[in-house]
């Protein structure tokens, strides 16, 4: 028995989820893998459903967690504003994780541009809610904060 919620994420990390794990496919729920982080985060944020809360609302559907003999989905169900929150950064987290280890095997191991590169991992996971730009400035920010700058030699020569 699968029993899903839904949950609201930033388009562009929904997309990047429906690209990596439900293959293309808006339509059905998502289902994390049972050895993934982000399983046992959702695992151990699900709680009893309030009595006054119904109906889920979300952009993103997933299917819950079922593990055997804890807490069953059933009556563990219920994803609240904070625990979204933190999926959410969560996802947010992986992405950007993948992103930039993508990027540094295109860009050092294949020789590829950045822009070029960018556009790959862009249709690779089908993310088109966010630009190009905004992905490349975040590499480049990300590479300036990770790498040490060579000190430039300065010269003593007259004017």
């Amino acid at each position: 028995m699968m029993i899903t919620t839904k949950i609201n994420i930033k388009p562009h990390l929904k997309e990047y989820i429906i690209g990596r794990y439900n293959n293309f496919d808006e339509n059905s729920p998502v289902r994390f893998p049972d050895h993934t982080d982000i399983y046992m985060l959702i695992w151990d944020l699900l709680v009893k459903r309030p009595v006054n809360c119904f109906v889920d609302e979300g952009n993103l559907e997933i299917v819950l967690p079922e593990r055997y003999g804890s807490k069953s989905p059933e009556y563990y169900n219920y994803l609240g504003t904070r625990s979204q929150k933190r999926i959410e950064r969560k996802i947010q987290m992986m992405m950007w994780a993948d992103f930039r280890e993508f990027m540094e095997i295109e860009r050092y191991r294949n020789g590829s541009g950045i822009v070029i590169s960018v556009h790959i991992f862009m249709k690779k996971y089908g993310i088109t809610s966010i630009s190009e730009d905004a992905l490349v400035k975040s590499y480049y920010r990300w590479r300036n904060r990770v790498r040490e700058r060579e000190k430039r030699p300065y010269s003593m020569a007259s004017k």
